[in-house]
């Protein structure tokens, strides 16, 4: 996967960009508080790229519970 093609994925999942490190790039979900690294190549493998994605996502919500009460 393109690393262009992975930051737009990123930030339409509302992740902001947090810092530059040495040769990587972090980025942050801000509803989660999950950060990751974005190396900088311009090819990332697959599965890196779905991991960081994953990793990055927001979770399902829970289901809303209807106390007895």
């Amino acid at each position: 996967m393109k690393r262009v093609d992975l930051i737009r994925a990123i930030e339409g999942l509302g992740c902001d960009f947090v810092r530059h490190g040495g040769k990587h790039d972090w980025y942050r979900n801000p509803a989660t508080g999950v950060s990751q690294p974005v190396p900088r190549h311009r090819e990332i493998k697959d599965s890196l790229a779905r991991h960081i994605i994953k990793m990055l996502s927001n979770p399902a919500a829970p289901p809303a519970s209807n106390p007895q009460g």
